[in-house]
Protein backbone atom coordinates (compact mmCIF):
# COMPACT_ATOMS: atom_id res chain seq x y z
CA UNK A 1 0.00 0.00 0.00
CA UNK A 2 1.39 3.62 -1.30
CA UNK A 3 1.38 6.74 1.20
CA UNK A 4 -1.79 8.02 -0.33
CA UNK A 5 -3.43 5.09 0.09
CA UNK A 6 -3.27 5.10 3.93
CA UNK A 7 -3.82 8.73 3.90
CA UNK A 8 -7.26 7.80 2.18
CA UNK A 9 -7.52 4.75 4.60
CA UNK A 10 -6.73 6.88 7.83
CA UNK A 11 -8.98 9.40 6.55
CA UNK A 12 -12.14 7.50 5.74
CA UNK A 13 -11.84 5.37 9.10
CA UNK A 14 -11.77 8.93 11.26
CA UNK A 15 -14.74 10.13 9.25
CA UNK A 16 -16.61 6.81 10.02
CA UNK A 17 -15.91 7.03 14.03
CA UNK A 18 -16.68 10.97 13.75
CA UNK A 19 -20.43 10.37 11.89
CA UNK A 20 -20.87 7.51 14.25
CA UNK A 21 -19.81 9.59 17.44
CA UNK A 22 -22.36 12.43 16.20
CA UNK A 23 -25.27 10.30 15.70
CA UNK A 24 -24.94 7.42 18.60
CA UNK A 25 -23.36 9.25 21.43
CA UNK A 26 -25.19 9.36 24.19
CA UNK A 27 -26.80 12.96 24.71
CA UNK A 28 -27.03 14.84 27.80
CA UNK A 29 -30.14 14.27 30.10
CA UNK A 30 -31.58 17.32 31.54
CA UNK A 31 -34.48 17.40 34.09
CA UNK A 32 -36.98 19.67 33.99
CA UNK A 33 -36.34 22.05 37.00
CA UNK A 34 -39.61 22.56 38.48
CA UNK A 35 -41.10 25.81 38.89
CA UNK A 36 -44.09 26.07 41.68
CA UNK A 37 -46.40 23.88 40.08
CA UNK A 38 -44.93 23.69 36.92
CA UNK A 39 -41.74 22.56 35.05
CA UNK A 40 -38.69 24.50 32.91
CA UNK A 41 -36.08 23.88 30.58
CA UNK A 42 -34.03 25.66 28.27
CA UNK A 43 -33.14 24.10 25.01
CA UNK A 44 -30.64 25.09 22.86
CA UNK A 45 -30.82 24.75 18.87
CA UNK A 46 -27.93 24.96 17.20
CA UNK A 47 -27.36 22.15 14.73
CA UNK A 48 -29.18 19.71 17.15
CA UNK A 49 -30.98 20.41 20.30
CA UNK A 50 -28.66 21.06 23.63
CA UNK A 51 -29.00 18.70 25.74
CA UNK A 52 -30.59 16.02 23.88
CA UNK A 53 -32.88 14.36 26.20
CA UNK A 54 -35.33 16.43 28.76
CA UNK A 55 -36.70 14.22 31.72
CA UNK A 56 -39.83 15.62 32.83
CA UNK A 57 -43.06 14.58 34.81
CA UNK A 58 -46.05 13.26 33.86
CA UNK A 59 -49.05 15.36 34.52
CA UNK A 60 -47.15 18.30 35.59
CA UNK A 61 -47.27 21.30 33.06
CA UNK A 62 -43.72 21.66 31.26
CA UNK A 63 -42.41 24.49 29.13
CA UNK A 64 -39.33 24.28 27.02
CA UNK A 65 -37.99 27.56 26.16
CA UNK A 66 -36.22 26.82 22.21
CA UNK A 67 -33.02 29.49 22.06
CA UNK A 68 -33.11 29.22 18.59
CA UNK A 69 -29.08 29.90 17.67
CA UNK A 70 -29.29 29.68 13.80
CA UNK A 71 -31.38 30.67 10.76
CA UNK A 72 -31.04 26.55 8.86
CA UNK A 73 -34.55 26.16 7.70
CA UNK A 74 -34.27 22.61 9.03
CA UNK A 75 -34.28 24.27 13.01
CA UNK A 76 -37.10 26.84 12.21
CA UNK A 77 -39.75 24.46 13.80
CA UNK A 78 -40.18 22.06 16.14
CA UNK A 79 -42.83 19.04 16.69
CA UNK A 80 -43.08 16.81 19.74
CA UNK A 81 -45.86 14.16 17.77
CA UNK A 82 -47.11 12.27 21.35
CA UNK A 83 -48.21 15.60 22.39
CA UNK A 84 -49.50 17.91 19.15
CA UNK A 85 -47.20 20.35 19.62
CA UNK A 86 -45.73 21.66 16.63
CA UNK A 87 -44.14 25.51 16.48
CA UNK A 88 -42.42 28.08 14.75
CA UNK A 89 -38.89 28.77 15.83
CA UNK A 90 -37.70 32.39 14.86
CA UNK A 91 -34.19 32.03 14.59
CA UNK A 92 -31.90 33.80 17.75
CA UNK A 93 -35.14 34.02 19.54
CA UNK A 94 -36.31 32.04 22.62
CA UNK A 95 -39.70 30.62 22.32
CA UNK A 96 -41.56 28.75 25.07
CA UNK A 97 -43.80 25.77 24.33
CA UNK A 98 -46.51 24.54 27.13
CA UNK A 99 -47.95 21.18 26.92
CA UNK A 100 -48.76 18.90 30.13
CA UNK A 101 -47.20 15.42 29.51
CA UNK A 102 -50.09 13.42 29.62
CA UNK A 103 -48.82 10.21 29.47
CA UNK A 104 -45.13 8.48 30.55
CA UNK A 105 -42.42 7.24 28.63
CA UNK A 106 -39.90 8.40 25.91
CA UNK A 107 -41.01 10.35 22.82
CA UNK A 108 -39.75 12.23 20.36
CA UNK A 109 -38.50 15.81 19.61
CA UNK A 110 -37.82 16.80 16.16
CA UNK A 111 -37.40 19.22 13.59
CA UNK A 112 -40.30 20.17 10.77
CA UNK A 113 -38.17 17.90 8.84
CA UNK A 114 -37.30 15.18 11.11
CA UNK A 115 -33.57 15.57 10.69
CA UNK A 116 -32.71 17.24 13.80
CA UNK A 117 -33.56 14.65 17.30
CA UNK A 118 -34.21 14.82 20.19
CA UNK A 119 -35.64 12.53 23.53
CA UNK A 120 -38.54 13.30 25.95
CA UNK A 121 -38.21 11.21 28.78
CA UNK A 122 -41.32 11.15 31.31
CA UNK A 123 -41.84 9.42 34.00
CA UNK A 124 -44.67 8.99 36.79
Amino acid sequence: MGTDEWVVAVAGLTAIVAINWYFLAPRRIMTAAAAGAAQRVDITVKGGYEPGAVRAKRGVPLTLVFDRQEESSCSEEVVVPAFGVRKYLPAFERTEVAFTPDKSGTFDITCGMSMLHGKLIVED
